[in-house]
């Protein structure tokens, strides 16, 4: 692997920040949240995954983006950008590329700050559509998005925030200047934004069922176990993707929420779901497979969890993910180390309930976090088992591209540490285009009514949010 970068070897300072004590996260990100490249990593307010810490990044050093198989990085730590095309794939570009950068970090403020994720480092995303890079997959769907297969940013400045202590932190490299909190938030950020469309789907309700029988005929036929299967629904828009991030935040407190900026698009995502996190060599996965619906009544609320939690189908599907996933993050784990904690655990947000399950194993010293990304994506848990034969089935079946959607939100920081989203509940804005997806596990014992008004429940705090905007323009 090749890095054309050079990194000048530099200090990391790590400083506590004073923001006055009613500048939430959010109004803090909202003066760069404009900026091409700015990232908010937002736990939500939520408290499950050991939900934490908050990470604001802009203005990054270096830039990796990969659209249509070109693997593209520019430096923009010079008024002049340079750019340089690689041949390498992303995923090992990105890997030569932040281990130069941490090899010329003097990172010794770290010992002062160790429970800090992240500090500096890449940060970005993987979309579903990067699966083709690693494995033979059909190109049926034409690829009518702007956004990137792959687009991550290397940072070398960046805000941290404890909302555990209350506490925000600015971490940046000995030469990048100092930062002001007071001068950030003079900055007037537009508060417009509405939908000009209604919600259309990309699938009639009776072309949703047709083509679950079709799944079906696959899975009686065993070229299959599981095939998860989505619609897409898409609305015009106008105005401030950041707004519609705000709005749906306030409706979804979900532990891997993500914000990116990028020039061709904007990601919004409030995601209830890790994929690989992976610490000082500890490997964590919590797949998702199971929903129910919420109720405001308390009684109905608890008897819907319960439902949930007894389903012998959602058992068994959550149970095929799972292993799945033993089997992927093995690659790269040290042999004898993967084990299952939890199994069939329950995690309630404000549109549903979910069953998740947690798996965990010790990295392979020789292996890179990234490495182990790579083998494990696309998750299993939003294609299907075996892997690569529902790919090829969602592919068939589905009338459009998945672009972000069940694709990956990650950071890698300055120590290796890595951790990602499964980019389920995400919508992506571009073109004055808003789209978003909703699908779930089809087995053979698959109710399709229900299947469908699953899916119609998993965004139920989604796209009615966004659309109540729609009377106001």
């Amino acid at each position: 692997m090749t890095n054309p970068i050079h990194f000048t070897p530099s200090s990391l300072r790590i400083t506590p920040l004073t923001v006055p004590e009613h500048v939430t996260v959010q109004e803090l990100f909202g003066a760069m949240a404009s900026l091409p490249w700015s990232q908010l990593l937002d736990s939500g307010g939520s408290t499950a995954s050991k939900s934490r810490f908050d990470i604001l990044v802009w203005s990054p050093a270096v830039t990796l983006s990969c659209k249509d198989g070109k693997t593209v990085i520019e430096d923009l730590r010079e008024a002049e950008i340079a750019t340089y095309s690689v041949s390498e794939s992303p995923i090992d570009a990105a890997i030569a590329l932040t281990s130069s950068f941490e090899n010329s970090v003097d990172a010794g403020a770290l010992d002062a700050f160790r429970g800090l994720p992240f500090v500096l480092g890449m940060a970005g995303f993987i979309s579903y559509d990067y699966g083709r890079y690693l494995e033979q997959l059909p190109d049926t769907n034409p690829n009518e998005y702007a956004c990137p297969d792959f687009a991550a940013g290397l940072y070398d400045r960046a805000i941290i925030y404890d909302n555990q202590a209350r506490q925000f932190y600015y971490c940046c490299l000995d030469y990048v200047e100092a930062f002001s909190v007071e001068t950030l938030l003079e900055t007037t950020q537009s508060t417009h934004f509405a939908l000009t469309s209604d919600w259309q789907s990309n699938l009639s309700k009776q072309a949703y069922l047709t083509r679950l029988e079709q799944i079906h005929d696959y899975l009686v036929a065993g070229d299959c176990y599981q095939v998860n299967f989505a619609q897409r629904f898409s609305a015009k828009y106008q105005g401030n993707a950041w707004v519609a991030y705000k709005r749906l935040t306030q409706a979804n407190k979900a532990p891997f929420s993500a914000f990116i900026q990028l020039p061709e698009c904007s990601v919004i995502s409030v995601s209830p779901e890790r994929f690989i996190q992976c610490n000082d060599g500890q490997i964590e996965t919590k797949p998702i497979k199971g929903t129910r619906p919420r109720f405001s009544d308390a009684d109905q609320d608890a008897a819907s969890a319960n439902a949930l939690l007894s389903a012998e189908k959602d058992r068994a599907e959550n149970l095929m993910i799972v292993d799945l996933l033993r089997n992927d993050i093995s690659k790269h784990s040290v042999p004898g180390s993967v084990k299952v904690p939890e199994l069939f655990s329950l995690e309630s947000y404000p549109a549903v309930h979910h069953m998740v399950s947690k798996i965990q194993s010790q990295l392979l010293p020789d292996s890179h976090p990234l490495e182990l990304l790579a083998a494990c994506f696309p998750g299993g848990s939003i294609t299907g088992a075996p892997k690569i034969r529902a790919m090829e089935v969602i592919e068939e079946l589905e009338p459009s591209r998945r672009a972000i959607y069940c694709g990956s939100v990650f950071y890698l920081g300055i120590r290796r540490d890595l951790d990602s989203s499964i980019c389920i509940r995400t919508v992506l804005a571009e073109n004055n285009t808003l789209y978003c997806w909703a699908g779930g596990g089809i087995v053979l014992d698959s109710n399709p009514e229900e299947e469908f008004d699953e899916t119609l429940a998993k965004v139920a705090k989604i796209l009615p949010v966004l659309e109540s905007t729609l009377a106001e323009s």
